[in-house]
């Protein structure tokens, strides 16, 4: 049977409220009493009931997390981060998948509010989430992450996506490339930041960026690869075709490398690529890509500490804190040359 608190006070003569009160570090107690009921508890491998700690405080010790695609590099990164931060702090993190899909992500949302989480953590597919609270509980603090709302109030965990299309842009520049071309993401935030960051960097070194070099898609997390690669065969068509192309992320640059190699044309001698997240395994690909990386598991450990406020101290005025991206170049860019 579980040890209980009722337990270890029988065995050390003490009340249940004493044991309490060492759990809980309440200053109201003698630090002789409070190293003696910590150390048996130690012995006898106490673990405390959430449950009812939860019952009886209000709180769960449980955040929860809904992300467009469990199986997207940059969401799994996201996700251990957080959880290796929460777990320091004793609080279970609950995962939910929207799959890019409004209406399943709204039902995400209203399971992981009926189960009492003390903080939400949304990565949203909405194409407006003003509405949010008609969802559920308002008492509930939530924190955006990657994906922000221009017109709502909000606690914001994220990279500064317009950087980083303009690194990425202005790195195809420095190596030489002038019809440059763009693969992008739709009616998300960082879609539409990264696609002004590459206009701007175009802008600044007066480059032409004509709609037919921009190919907007749906779907870019969980399905990239296909995605890039079906939108580089229609870039393909152009005449004269892109001598660079920056990526959404780095699922559609692979896509869109494997349909220039199927192609017949060199990487990067012909056409060169970038994309973005920073892929684990992006130095062993058949051609290790070029990334901007905008520091997932950093954004992890902040969104968790984040978490941890919230749930301390809701009631605070919305702020953002946003990771700088930097510039991890590789073969896809810049040949053999070594990274950067």
């Amino acid at each position: 049977m579980a040890v209980r608190l009722k337990d270890i006070a029988l065995d050390l003569g003490v009340s249940v409220v004493t044991v309490s009160k060492a759990l809980r570090g309440n200053p109201d107690i003698g630090e002789a009493t409070r190293r003696r009921v910590l150390k048996r508890m130690r012995e006898l491998d106490y673990q405390p009931n959430m449950m009812a700690r939860g019952l009886a405080s209000g709180r769960t010790h449980t955040v929860g997390l809904v992300v467009p695609d469990l199986v997207h590099p940059f969401f799994a990164e996201f996700a251990k981060s957080l959880s290796g931060v929460l777990r320091n702090s004793k609080r279970a993190l609950i995962l939910a998948s929207s799959e890019e899909d409004p209406e399943i992500e709204r039902q995400e949302i209203r399971t992981l509010l009926s189960r009492g989480v003390d903080v939400l953590l949304i990565a949203s597919c909405q194409a407006n989430l003003r509405n949010f609270y008609k969802l559920g509980d308002v008492r509930t603090p939530y924190l955006l992450f990657d994906r922000s709302f221009p017109h709502l109030a909000a606690h914001f965990v994220g990279s500064d996506d317009v950087q980083v299309g303009e690194i990425a842009t202005r790195h195809l520049i420095d190596i030489g490339k002038k019809r440059i071309a763009h693969i992008g993401g739709k009616n998300t935030s960082p879609a539409f930041q990264r696609l002004r960051g590459y206009r701007n960097a175009l802008e600044a070194n007066s480059l032409p960026a004509p709609e037919s070099v921009v190919v907007v898609c749906e779907r870019t997390e969980e399905s990239g690869d296909r995605v890039g690669y079906e939108a580089m065969r229609q870039l393909l068509q152009l005449s004269p075709r892109p001598d660079a192309v920056f990526c959404y992320n780095d699922l559609t640059a692979l896509g869109a490398i494997e349909a220039t190699l199927d192609a017949g044309l060199r990487v990067p001698q012909d056409i060169a690529f970038i994309g973005c997240g920073n892929l684990r395994y992006a130095n062993y690909l058949r051609v290790p890509l070029s990334s901007i990386d905008h520091g997932t598991a950093e954004l992890g450990r902040i969104a968790g500490e984040f978490a941890l406020e919230l749930s301390a101290k809701p009631e605070q005025e919305p702020r953002s804190v946003l990771v700088p991206p930097r510039l991890v170049a590789r073969d896809s860019t810049v040949g053999a040359s070594p990274s950067a």
